[in-house]
């Protein structure tokens, strides 16, 4: 894991393509300070219009750590770790830095790990398909992830319906 005081943090970019240090979000996020505003600026910068950045990856260590340490169910942390290793294999994303990728996957492994503790008790339909989207990559079913994590229940329901048409 990318250690806080670790200089390369400074060159790393975000979804926008242009230097992103996501370390002051993930501080309040981890002492619980603003979490709505901290989430809503995570998912702005971590990834944009499907781009992601070296910053996306290293972020995703510290937010599954973080995730664990608080103990509270969030569907936040699933669908952000979902959507970044969906859009990983997309577009002129760059990959994972060799440095990065076994804290990478591992964090994506552990997260996967967790939430198959935590799917039945999650009451909120977001929180379920964000944590199945998950199983479903650490599983190495990408499309059901991608399916999971993309459409709403309503709009999975309009598709089945025009198939059977």
């Amino acid at each position: 894991m990318l250690r806080f005081d670790d200089a390369r943090w400074q060159d790393l970019r975000g979804g926008y393509r242009i230097p992103f240090d996501p370390r002051p979000l993930l501080s309040k996020l981890e002492s619980k300070q603003e979490t709505e505003k901290v989430w809503h600026e995570l998912w702005n910068e971590l990834h944009h219009q499907g781009d992601v950045g070296e910053a996306s990856y290293a972020a995703v260590p510290h937010l599954v750590r973080i995730y664990r340490q608080q103990g509270t169910l969030d569907w936040n942390t699933y669908a952000i770790v979902a959507t970044i290793e969906l859009a990983r294999a997309q577009g002129k994303n760059p990959d994972v830095p060799d440095w990065l990728a076994e804290d990478y996957f591992a964090a994506i492994r552990s997260l996967a790990e967790n939430g198959a503790r935590e799917i039945l008790d999650s009451k909120d339909i977001e929180m379920t398909r964000s944590i199945l989207s998950v199983l479903a990559i650490a599983a190495g079913t990408r499309t059901h992830a991608r399916f999971l994590i993309d459409y709403s229940d309503e709009e999975l329901t309009d598709l089945e319906t025009r198939a059977q048409q």
